[in-house]
């Protein structure tokens, strides 16, 4: 083990390609341009996800680049997570002057448990669901799914599937989404503020640009609304996932695999006889 450690640290090749696109697409910057009453944006992570992506099929990076660099997935998530940690105490004033309509919104991510988990297992997926639905896949679920399960484990691709698809897509989804419900429902403009904050700060940015672009006099308002929101659910949503999230999608996944098997062999029986 200390000898695979050691090998990783040593790894210049894959340090020095990191190095660089870090560099490289921090240069870039965020993009972010208009569709219709939404706002879609660009981040450096989604340039460095599809940059990444392509050097692995240049002889820059090899198959052991590659495996060297998942436990380092691990560490960076472990960091993020220690910084979370730190941000939580010094606003915890501000979290509980927010009022119950923030904490409860919490409540909200266990939808992707009741509606995502039945059709990730008619779609024929095993225990990648549990980490595919057991929240909306952003850093500190992947911290824990890496802990509980492992990174090799048919939950750590779950999660890390949901993670992926979520960077590519989560931030433009939710920047049409917001705006365009916000212009046609009778809802307070404070409440799609109150619910991009989902725990992802590209999500949060683009819904909250969006609801900017179609109400600029209350701006100050929507960022500060959608602003508490994410720091809630950065603070709380982790131990949603740990005491209710991951525990109730553990108990759903195992009764509705049970009852997938039953109807399975009830078919076969009548198949047969």
């Amino acid at each position: 083990m200390k000898n695979e450690k050691t090998e990783i640290l040593k790894d210049w090749r894959l340090h020095a390609v990191v190095l660089v696109l870090v560099a490289a697409t921090e240069a870039i910057g965020q993009i972010s341009f208009k569709v219709g009453a939404g706002v879609i944006l660009l981040l450096p992570m989604l340039y460095a996800f599809f940059l990444g992506l392509g050097l692995y099929f240049t002889p820059l990076i090899k198959e052991k680049q590659a495996k060297n660099a998942e436990p380092l997935i691990v560490l960076g998530v472990t960091l993020l997570i220690a910084k979370i940690g730190v941000t939580i105490g010094p606003q915890i004033e501000a979290i509980i002057a927010a009022g119950p309509s923030l904490l409860l919104q919490e409540l909200g991510n266990l939808g992707t448990i009741l509606f995502a988990l039945p059709v990730a297992i008619f779609l024929g997926f095993k225990r990648e669901a549990i980490g595919m639905t057991h929240s909306i896949g952003r850093e500190p679920n992947v911290g824990l799914i890496m802990n509980k399960y492992g990174f090799d484990s048919p939950e750590g691709r779950g999660v890390m599937a949901i993670y992926i698809f979520g960077t590519v897509f989560g931030a433009a989804f939710l920047g049409l989404i917001s705006g365009f419900l916000a212009t046609i429902t009778p809802l307070h403009p404070l409440s799609f503020a109150m619910a991009s904050g989902v725990g992802s700060g590209s999500m949060m940015a683009a819904a909250s640009g969006s609801l900017v672009a179609s109400f600029p006099e209350m701006e100050a308002q929507i960022v500060a609304f959608a602003g508490a929101s994410n720091l809630l659910s950065l603070s709380t949503g982790l131990y949603a996932s740990i005491f209710i999230g991951l525990p109730l999608t553990e108990k759903l996944y195992s009764i509705m695999m049970k009852r997938k098997e039953k109807k399975a062999a009830d078919k076969g029986g009548d198949i047969h006889a």
